[in-house]
């Protein structure tokens, strides 16, 4: 592998920042030091730039295999290396339903010839498939995913019995969608009375409420309690969810941890009106309240991780009648350019967006040597001007799909260069390689 040599980095990492060298070897980070002399085959001058840990993305759909009329694994790992996100891991909604090992063994092959970005994916529960859970490998998979709410084909957990034995039995990280399927189907037979056929995007709230994420989150987390259970609760949304979880404990002793999304501390319900369906999300869009109580929750320690639930659908699709246009919205690609932009304004630091969105997710995956600048660690980087506004329009959106629910927004940071485990993937805008990434591994 060819080397790299960084210079004069303003280095984010470990809740500092200092200027260094940093010399990447064979894949790996060499050395990080004030001068580095050593030649390397490329160097790139990062005077001025700021090196962050390549993110790490714990909460993707990238449609592949069967829907890939919406997104695959190389369109959108690209679009994820474009935006500062070197790797992924990937959810078992897929077509089919990743729920038997071989399945799950099929995704990891599309994306070792396919994914520009580091990979894993999540093997998926169903009602009736614990046995297949039990097989997985907990070195080589990041973790069971749990749809305690609707999803596609067979995925909805609701047996009591089978929660019970999966958060009693997992070998692993359970990471779970927490909506009460019963309270969106009660509130959704409320709304068509009301409203007949022609129910409007802002209503996605009132149906998918606050109630039915609280009272699947806090099951989750009772059950967790009760078993012991490594739990992982993705994409909270009200600001109620936030005060299930504590701040008081060192990450690496947490049992239960939480996720934050891109959409969730940006949008609030006041922007259905002119976004519509483009940011119908499962679960909903809420209040400015609960937007800026999941921050909150974010920067003082209850919430753990922040991520996109990054999941395309074509523009048509988005354009049906509420009741028929699918809940998602590609966000890999504008996800790190969003939280700097946040910074800008004052509401987050450099080094807590390093922390939330590298070093705490592979702390809570147990990622073997990634999310963090060290030295022998794997070179996932990425260099990042944070005064070059650019906006973004149709002409650089990345997805498959198309479109953005950032269209028509400036950013005053820009993503110059990402490397992934120690290949020069992006720069300056342009690929510089389709050489694929690396499939994560795990110490447990």
């Amino acid at each position: 592998m060819s080397s790299i040599i960084i210079k004069k980095a303003t280095i984010v990492n470990e809740g500092r920042q200092q200027v260094a060298d940093v010399l990447v070897k064979d894949g790996l980070i060499d050395r990080i030091e004030s001068h580095i002399n050593t030649p390397a085959d490329k160097e790139i001058n990062a005077e001025g730039l700021y090196l962050f840990p390549g993110c790490i993305d714990d909460q993707v759909h990238f449609r592949e295999p069967g829907l890939t009329h919406k997104g695959n694994i190389h369109s959108e790992s690209r679009a994820a290396v474009a935006g500062g996100i070197t790797s992924f891991m990937e959810m078992p909604n897929t077509v089919p339903n990743a729920l038997t090992q071989q399945l799950l063994k099929d995704k990891y092959e599309i994306a070792a010839h396919n994914s520009l970005a580091n990979y894993s994916f999540f093997m998926g529960a169903s009602n009736d498939n614990l046995d297949e859970v039990m097989r997985t490998d907990v070195k080589n998979v990041c973790g069971i995913k749990v749809f305690m709410g609707s999803s596609t084909g067979n995925m909805l957990v609701d047996n009591p019995a089978t929660l019970e034995n999966l958060f009693a039995h997992s070998p692993m990280l359970i990471a779970t969608h927490c909506e009460d399927e019963a309270t969106i189907q009660s509130n959704l037979n409320h709304y068509k009375q009301l409203l007949g056929e022609n129910i409007p995007a802002r209503m996605h709230p009132k149906i998918r409420s606050a109630e039915a994420c609280y009272l699947s989150s806090s099951m989750a987390v009772e059950l967790a309690k009760k078993h012991n259970t490594r739990l992982h609760i993705l994409h909270i949304s009200t600001e109620r969810e936030t005060h299930l979880f504590k701040s008081d404990i060192p990450l690496a002793n947490k049992r239960i941890t939480a996720e934050a999304c891109i959409h969730h501390l940006w949008f609030t319900n006041a922007d259905y009106e002119e976004k519509g369906n483009l940011i119908k999300w499962n679960p909903a869009v809420k209040t400015e309240a609960d937007r800026d109580g999941i921050l909150k929750a974010v920067l003082d320690g209850h919430i753990d991780v922040i991520a996109t639930d990054h999941a395309p659908h074509t523009i048509e699709e988005k354009a049906l009648p509420y009741l028929q246009a699918p809940s998602g919205g590609p966000l890999v690609q504008h996800a790190l350019t969003a939280m700097l932009e946040l910074y800008h304004h004052g509401k987050i630091t450099l080094e807590q967006i390093a922390e939330k969105m590298a070093h705490n997710v592979a702390t809570i995956f147990q990622i073997e040597k990634r999310g963090f600048i060290r030295e022998g660690y794997h070179a996932d980087l990425v260099l990042v001007n944070l005064n070059n506004p650019w906006h973004v329009n149709k002409s650089n959106i990345l997805y498959k799909c198309g479109w953005s629910p950032f269209e028509g927004s400036t950013f005053k940071s820009q993503v110059v260069s990402t490397i992934v485990s120690g290949n020069l993937a992006y720069e300056n805008g342009a690929f510089a390689s389709e050489k694929s990434g690396q499939r994560m591994t795990f110490v447990r």
